[in-house]
């Protein structure tokens, strides 16, 4: 019989304590516990909320705090990065990287950087905007196709938009580069394009758009009719994907495939289950975590944690309504989370399937651990570096590789 370490029980029971708290269940599975090796502490959060408001179950917020044992190092191997946005790793383990004023990079594991990679269509980069996230084909390594974001210039103002495009083999331009998607309508701003960009189990492309942050745009998030707010799902050409939900409404955009968001930045297809998750920024508290399900409403701005910047209440200011979906987690104060992954390596098998998601005015690097789509456990990764994470990847190496704000690419191993 296999001896379990007096340790390794202390953590088994400390996270069946945990789940039973936070899920308000008294089972939860225990996959992958001995390698975890959790050991639970108070939440990271220590400031007091900007509400008062209460969550809807125990462990929707402020979940206990936990630490990677055996810890992991972290090294900034690139510093001259401009305003970094986007990264996405490559077949033979380099990383692709967007930079907000529309310039696009690649650089290695040992810190080299490419000269600009020219080709890309010019972006709007006024505020939020810019040359936004991106993600490579699946069969990249035969058609070399990669696909982004970036907030584009229109009559009457801007729009979210994606185009894809095929890097040469000398990785000096991107050739062939269609516009495949824009979300309408346009609107005189700078604020809010959402601007993350995956692909599902299914080949489909998974797009966030904001809602463009206006009190005159911000009700466009519940109308079918618009695509601000929402996640759409299309195929490479743009076009509506296949099985995407109706809505029950026949003036509703087909491309649709969730609707009631805010700003998000966030998204990340789940390692085992290929279940979408999201995050995205809420207004003064009420950050959110969501596990996406198709033709769900997530509520902005009807219903939500957080208050507006001068202090008033949203709306009604309430949290929950029927036909609404909960957030998983939220965080108060705001944490502003932006990219994220799921970290899926076995170097590090403590943080098999957990969430990594960068944060940029908490500055440090969000890790969830999640069990039954429910978060049990928080842990900070370089909080003392002072720098606004931007986006996270995992690398082929099984190092995660995070970008921030004020130019640095990270690797953390």
């Amino acid at each position: 019989m296999k001896t379990i370490s007096r340790f390794a029980l202390k953590s088994i029971l400390l996270l069946s304590i945990a789940c039973s708290l936070s899920l308000g269940v008294h089972s939860c599975k225990t996959d992958n516990i001995i390698a975890d090796t959790i050991a639970l502490g108070p939440p990271v959060e220590t400031e007091p909320a900007e509400t008062n408001y209460e969550p809807a179950f125990v462990g929707q917020t402020r979940a206990p705090g936990v630490t990677s044992s055996p810890g992991y190092t972290a090294t900034a191997i690139i510093s001259s990065l401009q305003n970094p946005w986007g990264i996405t790793g490559l077949p033979d383990g380099r990383l692709l990287i967007t930079e907000k004023g529309g310039t696009l990079r690649i650089a290695t594991s040992a810190g080299e950087l490419s000269p600009a990679i020219i080709g890309l269509p010019s972006v709007d980069a006024a505020g939020q905007g810019g040359l936004l996230g991106l993600c490579i084909d699946p069969d990249f390594s035969a058609n070399r196709l990669i696909y982004w974001v970036f907030s584009e210039s229109q009559a009457g103002g801007s729009v979210t938009a994606v185009a894809k495009g095929v890097l040469s083999l000398d990785e000096s331009k991107v050739e062939n580069v269609t516009v495949i998607y824009r979300a309408t309508p346009a609107f005189a701003g700078s604020l809010h394009y959402g601007g993350r960009i995956v692909f599902d189990r299914s080949g489909f492309l998974i797009v966030s758009t904001g809602e463009r942050s206006s009190l005159v745009t911000r009700p466009q998030a519940q109308d079918v009719s618009s695509s601000l707010g929402k996640l759409v799902r299309i195929a490479k050409d743009g076009s509506p994907a296949v099985g995407n939900p109706s809505f029950g409404q026949g003036n509703a955009k087909p491309e649709l495939y969730s609707i009631g968001h805010r700003n998000p930045q966030g998204l990340a297809i789940h390692p085992t289950t290929g279940d979408i998750w999201q995050s995205e920024h809420g207004p003064r508290g009420g950050d959110e975590l969501n596990h996406i399900t198709a033709g769900a409403n997530y509520g902005w701005p009807t219903i939500t944690y957080g208050i507006e910047y001068s202090g008033q209440s949203i709306g009604d200011a309430i949290q929950q309504k029927d036909g609404m979906e909960q957030p998983v987690y939220y965080w108060d104060p705001v944490v502003s989370p932006s990219g994220m992954t799921f970290y899926s390596h076995n170097h590090l098998p403590q943080w098999r399937n957990n969430l990594f998601i960068a944060s940029l005015s908490g500055q440090h690097i969000i890790r969830l651990v999640i069990r039954d789509n429910k978060v049990v456990g928080e842990e900070r990764l370089l909080a003392g570096e002072n720098q606004r994470f931007r986006d996270v990847a995992q690398g082929k190496d099984g190092a995660l590789y995070a970008i921030t704000d004020q130019g640095r690419l990270y690797r953390i191993y």
